[in-house]
């Protein structure tokens, strides 16, 4: 019998998933601006998503994930859709955290090879597939893994990073932002401060991602919205103060999005003294991030493999190991992956390249999200005596002001990736957008060879 997921261990999952460091140079950007973009993010975004996702998981135990929730609302085609949204996504957003995994690990090397794009490529490379070949061993082996790496890469860091944050505040050391009350309202006319939504947003993908594991988790009814409750808390608190730190420190000008968490701490140290730690900061960052990758590795995989099973994806991929898992899924992620990496060559800046895949990442999962929150309002209604351990309060009115607030900031959201940020060097806004333009049709149309196979499997 397969031991269950206990939960610890996910709330643990969860937070490594999303709970990153390599997201707070990227909020780090905005300055002062950064703690009401959170605040709305986290209104607009994060409690919707995980009141929702809590509420589906709760109701529908014995199938977890988006592919299912989508599809008890609106059939299988919008099902694989959104399940493509999620999973082509993550195709967009591993090379950008597997960049920052390189450009951390450069402090150790030689920190000049975080702007070398051999270098990053290379490592990119060597620890995804070397990831890919962990999660072989299923679901159980792999979230030990996670615990591991999340308690020392994540936990340590992040909490170190605050109270050095609040150190330097306290202690008077000046300021790389402004703290008053004019700074802190964002210029709204400036298309730079609506950028900074998509960075911080990004910051909260993935809260719905466990619901995958819905079968392996100990008591889901209960323990899946109580994880859901305590990684928000934690996740809002961890990015709001861990990027203020960085914004605090760094001035804006020198936050390099690779390798900014590093710039932090070597200040830090620098400061206090401490500069033989930052080999060993730098092990613990890594080891984090790399835990971080492990649940958006397998999660997006199982719900791919869902549409597979439905008969979306030729039999070849509905292939299972011993452990459960959707190997050959794995492998073409690997691959996908690997070619997604040539984006480097047509970005003018490592910050570009990794801003752009950032930002289109991003809004190719929003799209994902919108789908799901019309699915709980579809749901709502067309199961309503479906027994419940977690509800959404207020009942419909409830529900309809979650969903409306998380649609109104996903559609948002898509609607500012397209901007291309003033103080990152992209290219000419004519450039930025034909590329993202070029990517959404790119990541977007094979879903519609998903649905032209199935009918012609039916058709024969």
């Amino acid at each position: 019998m397969v031991k269950k997921i206990s939960l610890y261990s996910l709330v643990m999952l969860i937070i490594a998933s999303i709970d990153s460091i390599r997201n707070l140079p990227a909020a780090a950007l905005f300055g002062s601006a950064l703690i009401f973009f959170f605040i709305v993010s986290a209104i607009v975004f994060l409690m919707p998503t995980s009141l929702v996702a809590a509420e589906l998981a709760a109701s529908y135990p014995e199938k977890g994930g988006v592919y299912h929730w989508v599809n008890s609302a609106f059939g299988e085609k919008w099902a694989m859709v959104a399940i493509w949204m999620q999973w082509i996504n993550t195709m967009v957003w591993y090379p950008s955290i597997l960049s920052f995994i390189a450009g951390t690990a450069a402090y150790v090397i030689n920190p000049e090879l975080a702007a070398h794009k051999g270098y990053l490529v290379g490592s990119i490379m060597i620890v995804f597939w070397s990831i890919t070949f962990l999660n072989l061993f299923g679901i159980n082996f792999s979230t030990r893994v996670n615990n591991i790496c999340a308690l020392i890469g994540t936990m340590i860091p992040l909490v170190l990073l605050m109270g050095l944050g609040a150190v330097w505040y306290f202690s008077g050391h000046k300021l790389e932002i402004s703290m008053d009350r004019e700074s802190l309202i964002p210029a709204f006319s400036s298309s730079t401060s609506w950028t900074s939504l998509v960075a911080i947003m990004a910051s909260f993908l993935g809260m719905e991602l466990a619901g995958v594991h819905v079968n392996d988790i100990k008591n889901p009814q209960k323990n899946f919205p109580r994880a859901l409750l305590f990684s928000g808390f934690f996740l809002l608190a961890s990015m709001l103060l861990g990027s203020l730190a960085i914004a605090f420190v760094i001035p804006v000008g020198e936050i390099n999005l690779v390798s900014g968490v590093m710039q932090l701490f070597s200040d830090f140290f620098g400061v206090f003294g401490l500069k033989p730690l930052i080999p060993l900061m730098t092990v613990l960052i890594v080891v984090g991030s790399i835990g971080s990758i492990i649940n958006w590795l397998i999660s997006p995989a199982k719900g791919l493999l869902h549409a597979a099973e439905f008969g979306f994806l030729p039999p070849f991929f509905a292939k299972k190991n011993k452990w459960g898992v959707p190997t050959r899924i794995l492998i073409a992620q690997a691959i996908c992956v690997t070619s997604f990496c040539c984006v480097f060559l047509l970005v003018p800046s490592v910050n570009g390249f990794y801003w752009f895949l950032t930002a289109l990442s991003t809004e190719l999962y929003m799209i994902m999200y919108i789908l799901m929150f019309l699915s709980a309002l579809c749901l709502h209604y067309k199961h309503k005596n479906r027994p419940k351990v977690f509800k959404i309060p207020g009942k419909s009115v409830g529900m309809w002001t979650v969903c409306m607030m998380g649609i109104l900031g996903c559609s948002a959201t898509i609607g500012v990736s397209f901007l291309p940020p003033g103080n990152i060097d992209v290219g000419t806004s004519f450039q930025y957008v034909m590329m993202f333009v070029i990517a959404n049709i790119v990541t977007i149309s094979p879903v519609l060879l998903f649905f032209w196979y199935k009918k012609q499997k039916r058709m024969a």
